[in-house]
């Protein structure tokens, strides 16, 4: 009875442990097959699983408003002047502008409201520039003689006279058609030594003006001796050379003096009549002239204002010619665009730091 009740218990515990190799084993099977799976899937470059993990969350950056140079990506205190970090705000658009060191900015209605933010259109003007000078009633021995001389060579066929009285009459002013009339002319010129119906007006134009002054424009005469009085004339001629010394240019009208009003000598306040046209034009306050290039704040938006360099034209009652940098019918600022140029240009050099060495990163410390 002992024998077989050994040999029952002994075949009870050979049966459980091949149970449990036979389990064991296909778990072992089973966990290998898996295994085998996953290599299988990086094998073929199924990288899923893990895709969360390699993509980065983008940072909060934080700067200081004094020291734009200094960037964290965590708020404190700047370690230069003390001031608390600001976070660097991204308003999801491209802010690369088209002139170096300058940004395309982003104002809330209330920051417009409060730093007083104005525009105007670009728009075509008929801009006439006036030009005030200050003149003189000639008296001016030296054209008379001139004069006389290329009338009396010119009546005496003396053609050596003739030419060289004429290069005369053109270094003083007088255009060929002018000279080419001297012989027709019944009166003589003693207006230049005497006052009579009309008198000369001698008034000096500066360098930078030569290009906006014709013949044939008209002018404005006013002198203190005669209070409360304009007389109107017309520009006969200009000087081709330049005074060296004042970097001017003289300018020749003839104006009428029936009155007999005007003594040789007076002193008068001249201004030119200058007629540009129709011209595309913005306001001189949207202009910020570095005195290198010239720039305006064009506004893309809502909020949004994009620099622009700007090539410029004549200036007339308060506006400026666009020759190119903006298109018609565009808003230029025209108020607080020098704080616009501020937060531009701040952007702009947070943006070249952030896009290079960030300081006081905590990597650095790593």
């Amino acid at each position: 009875m002992k024998y077989i009740f050994y040999g029952g218990l002994v075949s009870i515990i050979v049966g459980v442990m091949v149970t449990g190799i036979i389990v064991l084993s296909g778990n072992h099977i089973a966990h290998d097959g898996q295994d085998r799976s996953q290599s299988r899937t990086y094998a073929g470059h199924q990288a899923a699983p893990i895709q969360p993990e390699q993509k980065e969350s983008t940072k909060q950056l934080y700067h200081c408003p004094m020291h734009p140079t200094y960037i964290s990506d965590k708020p404190g205190d700047c370690p230069i002047c003390g001031m608390k970090l600001v976070p660097i705000k991204e308003d999801g658009q491209s802010s690369t502008g088209s002139v170096a060191g300058q940004a395309t900015v982003s104002i809330s209605p209330q920051q417009e409201h409060l730093i007083g933010v104005k525009t105007e259109m670009v728009m075509k003007r008929d801009l006439t520039p006036l030009i005030r000078v200050s003149g003189r009633v000639a008296y001016d021995p030296e054209l008379y003689i001139a004069i006389a001389e290329y009338r009396s060579a010119v009546a005496n066929k003396q053609e050596s006279l003739i030419n060289s009285t004429s290069l005369r009459l053109r270094q003083l002013g007088l255009s060929e058609e002018q000279i080419k009339q001297l012989p027709k002319a019944k009166d003589e010129p003693s207006s230049l030594l005497l006052p009579g119906a009309t008198v000369w007006i001698y008034a000096n134009i500066y360098e930078y003006e030569i290009g906006l002054v014709q013949p044939g424009q008209t002018i404005t005469a006013t002198s203190m001796a005669l209070p409360g009085r304009e007389f109107s004339g017309t520009i006969k001629a200009i000087d081709p050379i330049l005074n060296k010394e004042t970097r001017s240019l003289r300018v020749r009208a003839e104006v009428a003096n029936s009155e007999g009003l005007f003594k040789p000598e007076m002193y008068v306040d001249v201004t030119i009549n200058v007629a540009l046209g129709n011209k595309l034009a913005m306001p001189d306050s949207a202009v910020l002239d570095t005195g290198t290039r010239q720039l305006v704040f064009v506004k893309t938006g809502p909020g949004r204002y994009e620099p622009r360099q700007v090539k410029l034209g004549q200036s007339a009652e308060g506006y400026r010619e666009a020759l190119d940098g903006v298109a018609e019918m565009e808003e230029v600022v025209t108020s607080a665009n020098f704080f616009i140029d501020s937060e531009s240009k701040l952007k702009s050099a947070i943006s070249t730091m952030g896009s290079g060495h960030k300081h006081g990163t905590t990597d650095e410390h790593r």
